[in-house]
């Protein structure tokens, strides 16, 4: 197998005004610096006339492309999962295929990475994007930064260069895209560097992403939270607020039951436990509590009996005979 030193993955989605040039610029840029590399193309579903386009590409130049097209759109942690699982690069670096990352970065990522990184996370420090989505990607990256101690301040660049062990290692799906490094960091490739990258204003194409990226993005850092902290150890989430509901709800239910007792016994004014609301509240907190400890039991019992995920995902065409053998393995 030909040894390459980079794979460059590039999603891609409606941006075919921009791919030649992107492609010709990389291998503009790794060539002067003798750098063996590859690119691996992963059109996501487009509906404009880049397939085309890329089919063309190698009768061009450069002629070291791969490419993959999806039957549909399925979104861009599915595309990186398979341009990471299609690349022979020992170096894996991701970008975008819309300009606004500069391929003149590829060569620095590269050498950072050589010096003992396990990834290294471009940082956008002076945007060329609307307010509106500056300020949320601020508070976004403040937000993730505080609570996991990671100190990047771009969690959601495009650009970015791993090694190839890092990127395989990455279980990516829904959106998961966007926390790639606390992810690796969670696993244990905790080498993680960043570097300043130039961020060019849009040339081409339109933004893919709307005011719901951000709701989406918080979904999915409370989903990373659980996850990463308790995928293999669902008892100990659940189970923990299940006993705390359970035992409050007892506390209360005793407190109930021995203060009629006590007031019956002395003969005192009292009212019964189905005319007090929370006698109603201390039940429900006995249920909760309850299903919450099943479900920490019945998540102990999947994890024990997990078996390897399917692909959520489906190829329509290639362009390499090599990406066909790897997906049929």
């Amino acid at each position: 197998m030909q040894t390459v030193s980079i794979s460059v993955v590039i999603p891609l989605l409606n941006e075919q005004d921009s791919l030649l040039e992107l492609c010709q610029r990389i291998d503009k840029v790794l060539t002067q610096q003798n750098l063996r590399y590859e690119i691996v193309l992963v059109d996501d579903g487009s509906t404009d006339e880049r397939w085309q386009q890329i089919t063309a590409i190698p009768q061009k130049n450069p002629q070291n492309v791969k490419a993959i097209r999806f039957l549909r759109n399925y979104g861009k942690a599915a595309a990186l999962m398979v341009g990471f699982k299609n690349s022979i690069g020992d170096t894996i670096i991701t970008m975008d295929a819309d300009l606004q990352d500069l391929p003149e970065e590829l060569p620095d990522l590269y050498k950072m990475l050589q010096s003992g990184y396990d990834l290294v996370s471009g940082w956008k420090k002076k945007r060329y994007d609307p307010i509106s989505k500056t300020i949320p990607t601020k508070l976004f990256n403040f937000t993730v930064r505080s609570i996991f101690k990671i100190p990047l301040h771009d969690f959601n660049s495009g650009i970015k260069a791993y090694r190839r062990e890092v990127a395989q290692a990455i279980p990516l799906y829904g959106e998961r895209h966007r926390y790639i490094p606390l992810l690796a960091y969670r696993i244990g490739f905790t080498e993680i560097g960043e570097k300043v990258v130039k961020h060019q204003k849009r040339q081409y194409g339109k933004t893919k992403y709307g005011w719901w990226r951000f709701i989406n993005g918080f979904l999915d850092l409370i989903s990373i939270i659980l996850v990463t902290y308790f995928i293999k150890k669902p008892m100990h989430f659940f189970g923990t607020i299940g006993i705390f509901s359970f035992l409050t709800g007892s506390v209360f239910t005793v407190s109930i039951v021995a203060e009629k007792l006590y007031k019956s016994y002395y003969h005192l004014p009292f009212r019964q436990p189905t005319e007090q609301p929370l006698f109603y509240l201390a039940l429900v907190a006995l249920i909760i509590g309850v299903q919450l400890f099943l479900t920490g039991l019945i998540g102990e019992i999947l994890i024990s009996q997990k078996q390897n995920p399917q692909k959520d995902y489906r190829i329509k065409e290639f362009l390499h005979s090599e990406i066909q053998n790897r997906e049929q393995t």
